[in-house]
């Protein structure tokens, strides 16, 4: 399917989601996984229209789907009529994208309640935050639109505390660090992220929990939200997080990267009673570190 583009200056995923059948994210989704072309070239959703541009449609999109409910057991470690805060497990996508409209956390929300907040649109309702699919642990899910509002804000002011427990690879030589490196989208690979001039400001703050001979246990600290930052900020200091299959050696086990969102702390937006949640380690994780400990 080819267009050719009749406005200028305007971002090509607005352009396109009003003038295709398709949907402004599954357009946004498509443009990063370079499903979309403009004058034969992958651009980012960004990217600014120019007269006479040729939009190349390379594959059929996948049209927007209803986002089913289905019954899946949920971990959730609290629930009030504003919020849940759920126990994610690893292998678990939040929520739908890419042509994918099942078996996602949302999915499984969608099946436990009605009263989700609808302020990220249907895919993503009730979602405030994410963590990618094979990081586990502690998120919040916003009910009504208030709460999300807020939370929102919370967290683009970073008045929510993330704290997340990784097993790195090596023997990582310091107590603690600070690690302050802007991150933005690779230019040869639009599903991996990259430390880069120009990217989005990122900080992360690390602090050593135990050493192995191969290995070290970390607590990690975001100070920023950027996608992928602590996976891209260890692999850029040469200690990526252990079994990483994309910022890592390549290959790991399906369990996927041994990365857990440990403590959540943040002030509840309704009523504004201090919460904080600790999640312990997923198995897989925790029998790792204890053959680990068996061994040394």
């Amino acid at each position: 399917m080819e267009i050719i583009v009749d406005i200028e200056n305007e971002r090509i995923d607005k352009y396109l989601g009003t003038h295709t059948e398709y949907s402004r994210e599954l357009i946004t989704s498509s443009l990063k996984e370079g499903k979309v072309l403009v004058n034969d070239k992958v651009v980012k959703p960004s990217y600014k229209t120019k007269l006479n541009d040729k939009v190349t449609i390379i594959d059929n999109l996948s049209k927007e789907q209803d986002i089913n409910p289905e019954k899946m057991e949920l971990n959730i470690v609290y629930e009030d009529e504003h919020l849940m805060v759920i126990d994610k497990p690893s292998g678990l996508v939040v929520h739908p994208g890419s042509g994918n409209y099942a078996h996602t956390l949302v999915n499984g929300l969608k099946y436990h309640t009605d009263n989700l907040s609808d302020v990220g649109g249907d895919a993503r309702v009730g979602i405030v935050h994410r963590l990618d699919k094979d990081t586990s642990g502690l998120m919040i899910v916003c009910k009504s639109n208030k709460a999300h509002e807020i939370l929102a804000e919370d967290f683009k002011y970073k008045r929510v505390y993330r704290e997340y427990y990784a097993l790195l690879v090596g023997n990582f030589p310091y107590e603690t660090a600070h690690i302050e490196a802007p991150i933005g989208r690779s230019k040869t690979n639009f599903n991996k992220m990259e430390v880069m001039a120009g990217g989005k400001e990122a900080r992360t703050n690390l602090k050593v929990l135990k050493r192995y001979k191969d290995y070290t246990l970390v607590s990690l600290v975001l100070e920023t939200g950027r996608t992928h930052q602590i996976r891209v900020h260890m692999a850029y200091i040469g200690y990526p997080v252990f079994n990483d299959p994309v910022y890592g050696s390549g290959t790991s086990s399906s369990f996927g990267q041994f990365l857990h969102s440990k403590v959540l702390r943040f002030t509840h937006p309704i009523t504004r009673k201090k919460m904080e949640f600790v999640s312990e380690l997923p198995n897989p994780f925790q029998e790792f570190l204890d053959n680990l400990d068996k061994s040394e």
